[in-house]
């Protein structure tokens, strides 16, 4: 899923301008919830939306993501997949699928 090519570039990116020193966990998951609200208002008003515009939100919101990772040390393809092993304990096929219940709301 991910590619090194990116993680490179936005260690170059940051290094270059010295902005490490700005990305605490903290400073970084603020940006990454900023960034998805400046995504989500793409479709405020209506499911139309601007494709080029949502690319580029969606850019930031992932740029943010993977910057978070690797100041936390942590694999996003890893966290990824190991977040799909629970959520599919929790969402089992037989049970969920076609439904958008939550987990604790579909039948045992």
């Amino acid at each position: 899923m991910s590619d090194s090519r990116v993680r490179e570039a936005l260690r170059e990116f940051v290094a270059e301008r010295d902005w490490d020193q700005f990305h605490s966990p903290e400073n970084l998951a603020k940006s990454v919830v900023i960034e998805a609200a400046e995504l989500l208002e793409c479709f405020q008003w209506s499911s139309e939306h601007e494709g080029d515009r949502v690319r580029d939100e969606l850019a930031d919101v992932l740029t943010y993501c993977h910057l978070l990772a690797t100041k936390l040390d942590l694999d996003v393809d890893q966290i990824v997949l190991d977040k799909l092993d629970k959520t599919r304990s929790k969402y089992p096929v037989e049970t969920a699928r076609g439904s958008s219940e939550k987990y604790d709301r579909l039948p045992d």
